[in-house]
């Protein structure tokens, strides 16, 4: 028995000891002696507490999602926020539909009131960016949302939210994992009865008032308001899948407001279901997802599918070609698609702002920052996660350097908007499926328009790869990975120099550190190697551009071939 085993079975004993620890929990643990793998990785570190919260399968174990790694996580939010609040800290809570979400947010609830934390909420499940919403609009001190966004069933999560609507960035987040550390025992979680929270005010329950606020902050964004009601809402047929989430009522709250009237839902997948029964994963992200919503509407002849993740931050989008199939568009091709109506709505009014910026990650495509420049934008580059295009937004409010337009990243998160800071599946499907109403009415598809795109800007394409390498060994596998490119950085690629490295890791560009590292070719192509902050991934981020489609293709091909080779060996 190694080290590591012999410490996960003592903390493992200990827990069947543990007079706090429930006896369903217990019987788990007690269906799993013996099996050291199995203990080793339950409990061998605590769950991690990283820059976007908790996130892990759901089970019993220091290394799982549960009630206790939950409790403990709050208690040290808990204190970080009563030391920042010494007046009178509150929180909002939000979820999703994922398996113990529910338990899973009262438990944070009560230990947040346990503290002295008034909290608020929601009495059912509701978008993440609702939770972002409703931080600034009831002017709390956080917020948290109790979701795992589009990961396999098994598994939920945790993020934690600052007062002026944005998931914690390093520096707030450092603190907050500071104080979760320090607890070392159950005995130390602070917690209230629901009972006692209700009674004493700490634990308050919140719906449809907050939901209108946000539904109608929403579609005053739009830009063509008119047009759909008057012209283009009977006529424009839409599929919309929230893929079993959170996304069910407030998409069609919104569409519906603007004047959508011909919207189909795919029943299979209208009702919360945290097994995602119909998917082998509710990501929009992946065609296969969009399988039923397909069919669905194929059957209704629909002008565009659109599907939200289980907590409807990410929004996916599926449109017709010119042989009348459906075609997935990337989270690149529709940040470009939206940056362009945006703005060009924008400039058709005089409503342009000398000042106005749009923000997008690292590893976004070029193509909507080209669009954006061209339309007269600013463009600003963050860190990947839709945190710190938040944390530019509420700088910018500040200090008025800029007035923000639109914000992205390739990973199908969106926002246009200053209501929020977080991605907004919500706000993304009206958004596509006001543009593609708005082109349909000058009789081309949203195909057409992003043809037209490339014959003006370039052919860009790009492409992402993931390898999962899951436990500890995994961990090692990644820093592995990442040590060899590091240490080793190659002087051309498939035949193309290099012809700059760039390792975030140093702090680059005013941004803070972070593991990662980007590789620009002399053909003005790059390549981005970046562990996952949330799954047990290594993701590796491709782009090109070519004068034609088949130029850029070969050269998307090329590149990943020789990069993925070495990356796999």
């Amino acid at each position: 028995m190694t080290q590591t085993t012999r410490k996960a079975s003592e903390i493992f004993t200990q827990w069947l000891q543990d007079e706090l620890i429930d006896e369903t929990t217990k019987e788990e643990l007690r269906s799993i002696e013996g099996q050291d793998k199995e203990v080793e990785d339950r409990f061998y570190k605590d769950l991690a507490f990283g820059t976007g919260g908790l996130r892990g399968v759901v089970g019993a174990g220091t290394n799982r999602m549960n009630v206790y790694t939950v409790g403990r996580a709050t208690q040290g939010f808990a204190e970080y926020l009563t030391e920042r609040h010494p007046d009178g800290a509150s929180a909002v809570i939000a979820y999703d539909s994922r398996k113990f979400s529910p338990e899973f947010s009262l438990e944070a609830a009560l230990v947040l009131a346990g503290n002295g934390v008034k909290t608020y909420v929601f009495e059912s499940l509701r978008p993440t960016p609702e939770l972002s919403f409703a931080v600034r609009e009831l002017k709390a001190s956080a917020g948290i949302v109790v979701t795992a966004s589009h990961n396999p069933p098994e598994y939920n999560g945790y993020k934690v939210y600052g007062e002026d609507g944005c998931q914690l960035v390093p520096e707030f987040a450092e603190q907050v994992i500071s104080r979760i550390n320090s607890i070392d025992s159950l005995n130390r979680i602070a917690k209230l009865t629901r009972e006692e929270a209700e009674s004493q005010g700490l634990l308050v329950w919140i719906g449809a008032d907050v939901d209108k606020r946000y539904i109608d902050t929403i579609t005053a964004v739009s830009r063509n308001k008119e047009l759909i009601q008057q012209r283009m809402g009977s006529d424009f047929s839409i599929v919309f899948s929230p893929l079993h989430g959170a996304g069910n009522e407030s998409v069609r709250a919104a569409l519906s407001e603007i004047g959508f009237k011909n919207v189909h839902v795919v029943a299979e997948q209208e009702r919360p279901d945290g097994n995602f029964s119909t998917v082998k994963s509710p990501n929009p992200e992946e065609r296969e997802a969009f399988t039923l919503a397909i069919q669905l509407a194929e059957k209704v002849d629909a002008d565009i599918i659109i599907g939200t993740d289980p907590d409807c931050d990410r929004m996916g989008a599926v449109v017709k070609n010119p042989k009348g199939e459906y075609f997935v568009l990337s989270g690149n091709q529709s940040g470009a698609i939206m940056v362009h109506y945006l703005l060009n709505s924008l400039k058709e009014r005089n409503e342009m702002p000398a000042n106005g910026v749009v923000i997008k990650t690292i590893v976004t495509s070029e193509m909507g920052a080209t669009i954006a420049q061209h339309h007269g934008a600013s463009v600003i580059n963050t860190l990947t996660g839709f945190k710190y295009i938040g944390e530019k937004m509420t700088e910018f409010e500040a200090t008025k350097q800029y007035e923000f337009l639109f914000g992205y990243e390739e990973s199908y998160g969106y926002l246009a908007g200053t209501y929020a800071r977080d991605k907004d599946a919500v706000i993304a499907s009206m958004l596509i499926c006001e543009a593609a109403a708005y082109y349909k009415a000058q009789g081309k598809t949203l195909y057409d328009v992003l043809q037209e795109l490339y014959e003006q800007f370039g052919y860009f394409l790009e492409s992402l790869e993931s390898r999962t390498l899951k436990g500890k060994d995994g961990v090692e596998q990644i820093n592995a990975i990442m040590s060899d490119w590091r240490n080793n950085a190659p002087s051309e690629i498939g035949g193309i120099a290099v012809t700059e490295v760039l390792d975030y890791e140093l702090g680059l560009d005013e941004l803070p550190k972070e593991n990662v590292l980007k590789y620009k070719l002399a053909d003005g192509s790059w390549f981005c190697l970046r562990p996952s902050g949330t799954e047990p991934k290594i993701k590796v981020y491709f782009a090109v551009q070519g004068h034609t489609g088949e130029e850029a293709a070969a050269r998307l091909s090329s590149l990943t071939a020789a990069v993925m080779s070495r990356v796999d060996g």
